[in-house]
């Protein structure tokens, strides 16, 4: 069923071309907001709001019913293409988002960006080409009509950008021509300006482009009373002198991602993950030409299965390294862990995958469904070539197929993955004998072994001809020159190896044979080391669990490495060499272990290793700017850790972070599935301050939530304070506001914690928890409940010692004096913040106090001050890449600026929302967004306000912060007057209820004014 629907001009759905009737105006409406956001739930309110406004009828509800109902009936010649389905809180239009033309205009401008020039020109002129006129035509009202502007902006940037692309390619006449026709309804545009001008010097027409300029620098002189900016300016000199820079640049060398790329994307190179192939490859000729013909004569999904140790993985590195060139745009791999106890998440996969694309750790999306939608729209139109090692099942692997032909995707598997939906599959059995006596000749020494044949074949013949248990053989021999073929064949026999022919038991077996060749001290390291379910380790953790210098264990590890137990994967981000098992070898490892050491020394190893990654995490995070909570940590074990960090700088902390990050994640999931809960906090606890640092913030809260589980399983009540703290700090600020009022939510739990706390007699945990009892009590406007809770605070932190409290603390009672509008005092606690946190040494506080001291004498009107405090906080901010107190600095400069009448308020606001917007930062974007409808309101533009203003309004709804709600509010009902005065009083009234609510007679009654005039 071809379904087909239209919003980019008249609301209309098509069934294989032919439209379908769709009844009058308002149920068509009804519609085009479910199409908006097609395939996810609008709830009921927030339907009657967009369709009739603020003022709907008392019978809406039963209006909307029976819309709905007949445009169920009008679409049912589309299901199951498309339906609408009733949900749990409203309802959804069942359809694939690909089949509305504003989604598919959405997404295809999103891959022109992360594509190069030709292909990028492409798909924006696919996208353009979907307007058919005004969207939702003939449709007038406030929600359609804030969209429908906010879609001719998007449109207008893929204009620009695709002339910008046009311009790199030569395309000049048709620059020429898009960009007269534009500038002629956007005289004012310098953009547009420099593009025309720049594509008519380059047809060598140096006199209409000179001309040009002249007409954008009259009407920007005559209109506005200001000249052109210096972009524009630069390229008429550059013309004037005929700089050979503004030559047609050549395509070939423009490869790198660049202002087309999208949000958060790098300039990168293509990545190529794959890893080291087997020097020595032996055997599967046939198997090898089939997948060398499948990637290279066409892309898809191709499975190789077969039992443990049968050479799965080394045919598909061998395969993929032959067939590297054809794939240019770089090549993914990931080992899945499917054999496992906890095999990788795909969310956790894509999000490797994000980062070797270039996408920032702030920007890689929180949901594992919206990771694949960025992944699949990143490989659109790229040949990579994706290598899914030790799958687990079906649904592991699906989110991580891209969504296009042009790439290929080999996935390797115990399992057939039989329901994978057209993959082409290789099942690999044992080797021939041929082929493993060819392997055993590669690894052991051809003479050696074609001159003892027989007793070659009987080995071969004991391995079953499995190829790991073949490989492990054969690098026996190659240890021991001395040895003849028949002492093997001899061990392998008494050692009764005849049971590697089945399943699992044959690749036991044959690291049986291994790890009996071994020293007893590498043998005991080797079944030690496979207690610890980490993807890889440092060297320090062998030194660790035998309690030896690291030098020595290097050399016990590099020993396992030479007999095939253990492989070096590379060396980390912090200059560390890393090991790491084959996931089947270190099961083997673990089995040794519970088989020979006894159960309490097992656990005293695992208590001393994970305590070691514990006292480094520690050490480490002392080091990281981020929250002043106080530091809580329990009971756990900290081996001595000195030596581990001889010669290592505390600026890199953030590196070894970056080094031990998926270690350190597997390290506390372990300490869950033991139920070692003080462990667990504690490890959870060191990785806060990095998560917030480096924007991992979905991490953060998913960490926090599975060990708080823990600790009250265990009745661990600390640490499930210590997690439901830091826990409630990502989940208030940064948030997407699905979950309703976050101070409402805020307001509930940091009493709870509060009370937790205080039942611990914990005085710096009840310091922390009663500030964020003052800044919910504030955002809600109960000022002195506020005033008193952090003064509560602040009596804590002072009598426990807690230097980072006394700062929270004093920034909290700051807020509160600052909201009920007694700045001067506000000031003084600003400053006192900033002493403690100069003292103190963390540079997030510094930055934060700064802040708040800047934004205090801003509104005393003590501006150069303002202006320096505010600089010194965003120089602190950029210097550590913490976009969090980036963002509210230039939030507060921006105000500076506004209040000063300085031009540089717009784009200062606008780099403040896009950081907001790209980093998810809830609070900061509602600010942002009022701010800039405060500015388009002081520029003479209602119009332009209102979209971001009415955005503002619906996110402080979600805040939940009264003071802020109320002057969105505000400056929305300002832009309203001239165009909705219902929608005015409206809003003017809301604002007053809440300033009433907030004890301000002053602004209460200055609203009541607003909204009379308005009415009027």
């Amino acid at each position: 069923m071809a379904a087909e629907f239209s919003l980019l001009g008249a609301i209309e759905a098509r069934e294989n071309g032919r439209p379908i009737a769709l009844g009058h105006a308002r149920q068509r409406q009804v519609l085009a907001v479910l199409l908006v956001e097609a395939d996810r739930q609008v709830p009921v309110g927030r339907l009657v709001d967009r369709v009739w406004g603020e003022r709907p009828t008392k019978s809406v509800q039963a209006t909307l019913y029976s819309y709905l109902s007949r445009l169920r009936q009008a679409l049912s010649p589309l299901t199951p293409a498309a339906s609408i389905e009733r949900g749990p809180d409203g309802y959804l239009l069942a359809v694939d988002p690909g089949t509305v033309d504003l989604h598919r205009f959405r997404s295809l401008t999103a891959r022109a960006r992360a594509a190069e020039n030709g292909q990028a020109m492409a798909l924006f002129e696919q996208a353009l080409a979907l307007w058919r006129g005004e969207p939702f035509a003939t449709v007038d009202s406030p929600w359609f009509n804030g969209l429908r502007e906010a879609l001719h902006r998007e449109r207008f940037a893929a204009e620009l950008e695709l002339n910008d692309l046009r311009l790199r390619c030569g395309r000049t006449g048709e620059v020429v021509t898009a960009c007269s026709t534009a500038l002629a309804a956007q005289p004012f545009n310098e953009r547009l300006a420099g593009q025309l001008m720049l594509a008519l010097y380059r047809s060598g027409r140096t006199a209409d482009a000179l001309a040009c300029y002249e007409r954008t620098r009259r009407h920007l002189a005559g209109e506005l009373g200001v000249d052109p900016g210096e972009a524009l300016t630069r390229l008429h000199l550059g013309i004037l002198s005929a700089d050979p820079a503004l030559a047609t640049p050549d395509t070939h060398e423009d490869a790198d991602a660049g202002p087309g790329s999208p949000v958060g994307v790098r300039a990168w190179s293509p990545p190529a993950l794959l890893p080291a192939g087997v020097p020595d490859f032996t055997g599967r000729p046939g198997e090898s030409a089939v997948l060398r013909e499948e990637l290279t004569g066409r892309a898809g999904v191709t499975v190789i299965a077969g039992m443990g140790g049968v050479g799965k993985t080394a045919l598909a590195v061998h395969a993929a390294h032959q067939v590297a060139e054809a794939y240019p745009d770089g090549q993914l791999w990931a080992n899945l862990r499917g054999v496992e106890a906890s095999p990788l998440k795909p969310g956790d996969v894509l999000a490797r995958f994000l980062r070797a694309f270039g996408v920032a750790d702030r920007a890689i999306p929180a949901e594992p469904a919206e990771r694949a939608e960025l992944y699949r729209t990143l490989l659109a139109g790229r040949k990579v070539l994706v290598l899914l090692d030790n799958a687990a099942s079906e649904e592991q692997v699906r989110p991580l197929l891209p969504g296009t032909p042009t790439s290929a995707v080999v996935i390797t598997s115990r399992a057939r993955l039989s329901a994978l939906e057209g993959a082409r599959r290789i099942d690999l059995d044992v080797f021939t004998t041929d082929e493993a006596v060819g392997l055993l000749a590669s690894v052991a020494g051809a003479h050696r072994v074609h001159s003892e044949a027989e007793d070659a074949h009987e080995i071969v013949g004991l391995c079953g001809a499995l190829p790991l248990g073949v490989r492990i053989a054969g690098a026996r021999l190659a240890a021991r020159p001395a040895w003849r073929l028949a002492h093997l064949a001899a061990q392998l026999r008494d050692a009764r190896l005849d049971r590697l022919a089945t399943g699992d038991l044959a690749v036991r077996a044959s690291l049986t044979l291994s790890y009996r060749g071994l020293e007893e001290r590498e043998r005991r390291l080797f079944r030690l080391l496979g207690l610890f379910e980490v993807p890889d380790f440092p060297a320090w953790l062998a030194a660790t669990v035998l309690d030896c210098p690291v030098d020595e264990a290097t050399e016990h590890a590099e020993a396992l490495v030479d007999a095939h137990l253990l492989s070096v994967s590379g060396t980390d981000p912090a200059g560390q060499y890393r090991y790491r098992f084959h996931d089947l070898v270190r099961l083997f490892a673990a089995e040794r272990a519970e088989a020979e050491e006894p159960e309490d020394e097992r656990r005293r190893v695992l208590s001393r290793g994970l305590g070691g990654w514990l006292a480094l995490a520690e050490r480490m995070a002392a080091k990281i700017p981020g929250p002043c909570y106080a530091s809580i940590s329990g009971n756990a074990v900290r081996p001595p850790s000195e030596h581990v960090l001889r010669g290592f700088r505390d600026e890199w902390a953030d590196t070894w972070f970056d080094a031990e990050r998926a270690a350190l994640l597997s390290a506390v999931r372990q300490a869950c599935r033991l139920r070692d809960a003080e462990l667990a906090f504690d490890l959870a606890g060191c990785l806060e301050k990095y998560f917030d640092l480096r924007g991992m913030y979905a991490d953060w809260a998913k960490l926090n939530t599975e060990v708080m589980a823990v600790c009250r399983g265990t009745g661990n009540r600390l640490g499930e304070a210590v997690m439901l703290r830091g826990l409630l700090d990502v989940t208030t600020w940064i948030t997407d506001g699905r979950d309703g009022n976050a101070m409402a939510r805020l307001h509930a739990e940091a009493l709870r914690l509060l009370e937790m706390f205080t039942r611990l007699g914990h005085e710096r945990g009840m310091s922390d928890a009663a500030v964020m009892c003052a800044w919910s009590f504030t955002a809600t406007g109960a000022h002195t409940e506020a005033v008193a809770m952090a003064e509560r605070a602040l009596h804590l932190a002072a009598g426990s010692d807690h230097l980072g409290g006394r700062i929270r603390a004093e920034l909290a009672l700051a807020v509160a004096h600052f909201q009920n509008r007694r700045v001067d005092v506000a000031i003084s606690h600003a400053d006192h913040a900033l002493d403690h946190a100069r003292v103190l040494g963390n540079p997030r506080c510094v930055a934060t106090a700064l802040q708040f001291a800047g934004i205090g004498h801003r509104e005393l009107g003590n501006f150069d001050t303002s202006r320096r405090m505010l600089e010194e906080s965003l120089a602190i901010s950029r210097r550590y890449r913490d976009n969090y107190t980036e963002v509210l600095t230039l939030l507060a400069l921006a105000r500076l600026h506004f209040q000063r009448g300085d031009p540089e308020a717009v784009p200062t606001v606008k780099a403040s929302l896009a950081l907001s917007r790209e980093y998810r930062m809830t609070h900061h974007l509602a600010e942002a967004l009022e701010l800039l409808g405060e500015l388009e309101l002081a520029a003479g533009d209602p119009a332009g306000a209102v979209p971001h203003l009415e955005e503002s309004v619906a996110l402080w709804r979600t805040r939940g912060w009264h003071s802020f709600l109320a002057t969105a509010l505000t400056a929305l009902g300002k832009a309203y007057s001239s165009t909705d005065p219902r929608a005015a009083v409206a809003a003017f009234d809301e604002a007053r209820a809440l300033f009433d609510q907030a004890g301000d007679p002053g602004k209460a009654a200055e609203l009541g004014q607003l909204a009379e005039r308005a009415g009027a």
